[in-house]
Formats: structure tokens, C-alpha cells, sequence
């Protein structure tokens, strides 16, 4: 039959027919390309793809696909929304030059167990001491619990120095490191609000950071507001991940510990 003697309703059948076996031909070339392609390229493309979120809802008996573009930019504000409220400026009491206590700032804590726990830099944070931790709820003495050798404390929130303040605060949900790709962009929620871009693990499993003094003792977090861990101040690492430091956490109040012989 020739092309011309098809009427209106089978050549928009045609076009459907043509149209649908070049949107195959199209995904199985993608699909071809991007396995083959480096992923300093497919990171980038793929961040997009995950931010792209397609809901169905239900409208008069109808099914309507309705795609959202998630901006990037959206994902971060959502972040540290989430977690503004984990947490706590940091202080303790040191002798100046002349003799005199007064109040110094060393760095950031933040929250990671309901009971009260806070982790803070060790390098900023010596076992001996008297410290302080402060959010929008008050402020508070910090008791010191244990040190890491991977380069954090806990603290434990203490006694409100008013009287009428009780602490408010959020624990962050905990993320995996290991499942960070490379290109996904990493958030740094300290005195100040840094990012970069996830680069892989070093040869010791965990992140590089470059940590600004203000950001020490800060909440790192993925776009889904997931904690990976704490910026440190340098020494012999930059960075603890979030499993060491719920490793590190006593046990709930209350809780039995098994024993096997």
C-alpha cells in the first residue's frame, strides 16, 4: 500500500508506531553510552536524574503523572532545616595573658543520641576542663564522657545555667558513607554553612575536608540531611564518620547486654 493512499486515522497511527520505535532505538543508545562513559561525565548527569521526582495521584478516576523538578538548591535549605536545631556553639573557661577566666570559643558540637550526647573536636576539647554548649533553648554546662582516637568527644548536656532553661534539640538520622557517590555534593553545618563536592574515599576509608576554624566540631551532612560525620580541625585526620561515633556511644539507659560463653 502506498503511503499516499493511507487516510488521516492511519497515518497518525503511523507517526505513534515511528514515534515509539525511535524512543527505544533513543534509550538503548543512552543506556550504551553511559556505561562506557567515565564518570567524572555520568555523575553529573545522574545527580540530575535523581533529582527528577515523577508523582501519580489519582484525579477523578484518572491517573495523572505529574513531574517535579527538585532543584538542587531546595535539597540544601531541607538539609539544614532539618538539622539547625542539632546543633550547639561550643566554649570553655581558659586563663588570658593576664591572669583572668574568660569564656573562649572552641568550635561546634552536635547532637547524636536523644540522651544528651554531644561530639565535639578533641583537639579543641582536652579531657580537663569546664565547658559550656549553647543553642536557641539556653545555655548549659557540658560534662566531658570519652575521647577517640579517631579525633572526637562525647559531651553530655549538663546543668542549664538558668534556672527556667531546658534543652531543645534534634538528632540527625545517621547516613552511610559508603554510599556516597562520587560528584553528590556534602554540606558542612558549623559556626558558618560550607559545601563541596564528594571526591571518594582516601586510603583510610573516610572523607578529606578542608575545615575552616569556625566549621570544627561541625555536622557534615548529605542532601538528604543525613549525618556522615564531624569536621575536625586537622591533626591526624579531618574527618570522623558517623559510624565511629555511634560506635562509641554508651549503651540507652536501661538496655541488657548479652552474653555468650
Amino acid at each position: 500500500m502506498d503511503i499516499k493512499d493511507l487516510n488521516k486515522s492511519q497515518l497518525i497511527l503511523l507517526a505513534v508506531l515511528l514515534s515509539f520505535v525511535t524512543s527505544i532505538a533513543t534509550g538503548i543508545t543512552t543506556v550504551t553510552l553511559m556505561q562506557q562513559a567515565p564518570a567524572s561525565f555520568t555523575a553529573p548527569i545522574n545527580r540530575v536524574i535523581q533529582q527528577t521526582v515523577e508523582k501519580i495521584q489519582q484525579v477523578e478516576g484518572k491517573t495523572v503523572v505529574q513531574t517535579v523538578i527538585v532543584k538542587e538548591e531546595d535539597l540544601v535549605v531541607d538539609a539544614i532545616e532539618k538539622n539547625k536545631t542539632s546543633v550547639f556553639a561550643l566554649s570553655r573557661e581558659a586563663t588570658n595573658t593576664e591572669g583572668v577566666e574568660v569564656e573562649v570559643s572552641v568550635g561546634r558540637a552536635f547532637a547524636v543520641s536523644s540522651e544528651g550526647i554531644v561530639a565535639a573536636d578533641a583537639l579543641l576539647v582536652p579531657e580537663k576542663g569546664r565547658y559550656y554548649l549553647k543553642n536557641d533553648s539556653g545555655k548549659f554546662r557540658a560534662d566531658f564522657m570519652s575521647v577517640s582516637p579517631t579525633g572526637f568527644v562525647l559531651l553530655k548536656i549538663g546543668a542549664p545555667l538558668n534556672d527556667t532553661d531546658k534543652p531543645v534539640f534534634s538528632v540527625p538520622a545517621f547516613g552511610d558513607l559508603n554510599k556516597m557517590k562520587v560528584g553528590q555534593k556534602v554540606l558542612i553545618l558549623g559556626a558558618n554553612i560550607s559545601s563541596f563536592i564528594f571526591e571518594g574515599l582516601n586510603t583510610n576509608n573516610v572523607m578529606d575536608l578542608s575545615v575552616t576554624p569556625p566549621n570544627t566540631g561541625g555536622l557534615v551532612l548529605n542532601l538528604d540531611g543525613e549525618a556522615l560525620g564531624i569536621a575536625l580541625s586537622g591533626g591526624t585526620a579531618s574527618f570522623a564518620s558517623i559510624k565511629n561515633i555511634s560506635d562509641a556511644l554508651p549503651a540507652p539507659a536501661g538496655a541488657t547486654v548479652s552474653q555468650t560463653e
